[in-house]
């Protein structure tokens, strides 16, 4: 009880990347869309990972990324959850190689799935060769770029995760992950890699990369990314039936990271929804 009642006097430190001409909205609606294209809001929370171990202040923590680009007409909204590690690399890679090229509307809808990958893969080897870190060492970072409210690309590394509800049924679009606490703990007794690596890198399966697109239909409700913090301790649907009711998403992402923090999470909570209207 005592450890909660000291999360419950210190407000939670965010720590975000929003670039874009509406990139200081914490939340955004527009006017003015077309009447085939879903209106969308969203809503972020960031615990930092020290803080829910031991209410300590020293630590690094998730970074979020909220991103709104008009190019050719078309509207695009890039999404992410980033740990320490990566940082802000990926979302300056992506401004840098694909949002500055005002590309046209077929290129970006052919294009994104590339750029995405790209990124990924260039900071992965770049953040590798800085602190010299092996395979084993784990990235965590889950993105989405939402195409004209219609298309997503969505990308996930380590064990960040971005799990769409359809319909009140929770559906995971990236790769496969660990689904017990029990085999998640163990792991965490081999948790640090060698001791020339970057602070908080972790010995798992590797920083593996899955990158794929999905359209937004009538059934599709909202989006979570979330970090290992949240899918450690409650499985996808368990997370989807905590939060359908909460049509608010930054009252949804609260809940959501207050929920893990009550189930003692010991990693990383950081969770970013996205809800369609």
């Amino acid at each position: 009880m005592g450890f909660y009642l000291n999360l419950k006097r210190k407000a939670f430190r965010l720590k975000r990347f929003l670039l874009g001409h509406e990139g200081r909205k914490r939340k955004y609606k527009q006017a003015k869309k077309p009447s085939w294209m879903r209106p969308m809001t969203y809503g972020y929370q960031v615990v930092e990972s020290n803080m829910a171990r031991d209410g300590s202040d020293d630590s690094d923590f998730d970074s979020v990324v909220a991103q709104r680009e008009e190019m050719d007409q078309t509207e695009l909204w890039y999404f992410g959850i980033f740990d320490a590690l990566i940082g802000d690399k990926v979302t300056k890679y992506m401004q840098s190689y694909f949002f500055d090229k005002m590309l046209q509307e077929t290129h970006i809808r052919r294009k994104s799935k590339e750029a995405l990958k790209r990124a990924y893969l260039g900071v992965r080897a770049m953040i590798r060769e800085q602190h010299k870190l092996e395979e084993t060492c784990r990235m965590g970072s889950a993105s989405v770029m939402l195409i004209d409210g219609e298309k997503l690309v969505v990308a996930n590394m380590g064990d960040y995760r971005i799990v769409v509800c359809r319909d009140g049924i929770a559906h995971q679009t990236t790769g496969t992950y660990l689904q017990s606490a029990k085999i998640h703990w163990s792991r965490r007794f081999f948790a640090a890699c060698q001791s020339g690596n970057a602070a908080g890198a972790k010995h798992s399966r590797g920083s593996d990369l899955s990158v794929r697109s999905e359209r937004i239909d009538s059934d599709t409700e909202f989006l979570i990314l979330a970090s290992n913090g949240i899918w450690e301790v409650m499985k996808n649907q368990e997370a989807v039936n905590l939060i359908s009711h909460i049509e608010d998403p930054q009252e949804a992402a609260e809940c959501l990271a207050k929920e893990a923090l009550i189930r003692m999470s010991k990693s990383s909570i950081s969770c970013l929804i996205i809800r369609f209207d």
